[in-house]
């Protein structure tokens, strides 16, 4: 990996992006730690335009964004030509949120969607990618969620954006996640797993959680992953602290 291959998702920093002069003086932070890329997220109001200069004049790249799910399946025309003000190849279908995933039918037919907004995107050069929590590691019909998802869409129309906290919170295995989706893996979410007291899941810097990266990174790799982008719900202190305590994590351990 190389450095500039390391992203942020910025909603980890959304209570710092509320204004255009925010997010002006947010990015320039991100950038001073090191981060050369950023995924979109958790943005107040500002013009894509005025954003991507934002961006340029600090060196940094937008590799991704998160739209609004239901836009993303009944608009992704609309997806289609933000993502191109803001030069970008990749957004990721967030969450279900209020779409109904209980039974094998509701979860085909979000398969379904997903699939044709896809396509809109594929043939605009760009790609559609799927980001999981751990709901989708429900079994309906004894699958798993996130298995019919994958295995009832195209790999051309939606590819994975695995997030590694809510892979650990559901149950799964990230490394063999990371070998399920080789060749449909463009971004990781890195986001580390710790548990406090009592016996509760927590948020962590990576490197200062539970989970295994020198098996985790090498595999999102070998899978072809080409953006690895860090993420931390809730931070103990100052979010930019901790962002920067992954980055250098990162950097030192798996960068050339």
């Amino acid at each position: 990996m190389k450095k500039k291959q390391i992203a942020v998702q910025l909603y980890t920093l959304r209570e710092y992006l509320k204004t255009p002069a925010d997010i002006a003086q947010t990015l320039k932070r991100v950038r001073q730690i090191g981060y050369e890329a950023v995924q979109v997220s958790g943005m107040g109001p500002i013009a894509e335009e005025e954003l991507t200069e934002i961006l340029d004049d600090n060196g940094l790249m937008c590799v991704a964004t998160h739209e609004n799910g239901v836009s993303i399946i009944e608009q992704p025309g609309k997806i289609v030509e933000r993502l191109s003000k803001l030069k970008c190849k990749y957004t990721a279908f967030p969450s279900p949120g209020k779409i109904d995933i209980s039974t094998t039918k509701a979860v085909l037919e979000l398969a379904k969607k997903l699939n044709a907004a896809g396509k809109v995107l594929h043939e605009a050069g760009m790609t559609l990618l799927y980001h999981n929590h751990s709901i989708e590691f429900i079994r309906v019909d004894g699958k798993l969620i996130l298995d019919l998802i994958y295995d009832n869409t195209d790999p051309r129309y939606l590819q994975g954006e695995p997030d590694t906290y809510w892979l650990q919170h559901g149950g799964g295995d990230p490394v063999a996640w990371c070998k399920k989706l080789a060749g449909r893996l463009p971004i990781i979410h890195l986001k580390d797993y710790k548990i406090v007291e009592p016996r509760t899941p927590d948020y962590a810097e990576i490197g200062n959680g539970n989970l295994n990266w020198k098996e985790i990174i090498p595999e999102a790799e070998k899978a072809g992953c080409k953006w690895f982008c860090v993420e931390q719900d809730t931070c103990p202190g100052d979010p930019f602290d901790s962002l920067k305590i992954s980055f250098d994590y990162i950097a030192k351990n798996f960068c050339d």
